[in-house]
């Protein structure tokens, strides 16, 4: 029994990496997560709006990005797959400010000095709402229109604010980067 123990805790913890930590969001029940992003032709009608309080305890308002591409990625202190995937989204925050794009993080279960210690450790170079302190205005802001089933979710929005690109678990940077350059470049799916 404890042989097989010592192999089923490691299995487990190798598929939480690859599959997310799968806290359920705000369209709906855990999902189970296959790590493939979606990418649609028709991006979503109306832009996608929120606001919210930094982990540096700014207020922020979504509508000022608009005109930018904007990646935003739901994420927890807690969860391994946001961990680990926090310095290739920092990696493509720096390479990708040239381009009008702006990164923005949504915090999606901790308190603000949570937060804080990922900020410190990670230092994304973007802001990060925590959205469970206030209304859950993030979260809320993105149900029904394509949002997280899972955490971490990394969703691109156009210039317009509107979704067209959504990847569910641990992000590959290069697929992440393509999906942010075709929305850099105005193309979809």
């Amino acid at each position: 029994m404890r042989a097989r123990m010592r192999l089923v805790v490691p299995l487990l913890a190798a598929a939480l990496l690859l599959t997310g930590c799968t806290e359920p969001g705000p369209n709906g029940p855990d999902v189970p997560n296959d790590g493939l992003p979606q990418q649609w032709n028709d991006p979503t009608t109306d832009p996608v709006t929120f606001t919210g309080t930094t982990v540096d305890g700014k207020r922020f308002d979504s509508k000022t990005l608009l005109g930018d591409v904007v990646v935003v990625n739901f994420w927890y202190a807690g969860c391994v797959p946001c961990r680990a995937e926090a310095p290739i989204l920092k990696k493509l925050a720096a390479e990708r400010a040239s381009d009008g794009v702006e990164f923005v993080g949504v915090n999606t279960r901790d308190d603000r000095s949570t937060a804080e210690v990922f900020d410190q450790e990670y230092e994304p170079g973007y802001p990060s709402v925590v959205d469970q302190e206030g209304d859950l205005s993030a979260q809320l802001a993105f149900a029904g229109v394509r949002g997280p089933n899972t955490t971490p979710t990394t969703i691109v929005l156009d210039r317009k604010g509107r979704v067209v690109a959504r990847y569910g678990g641990l992000v590959n940077e290069s697929v992440l980067d393509t999906l942010i350059g075709d929305a850099v470049d105005g193309k979809s799916a």
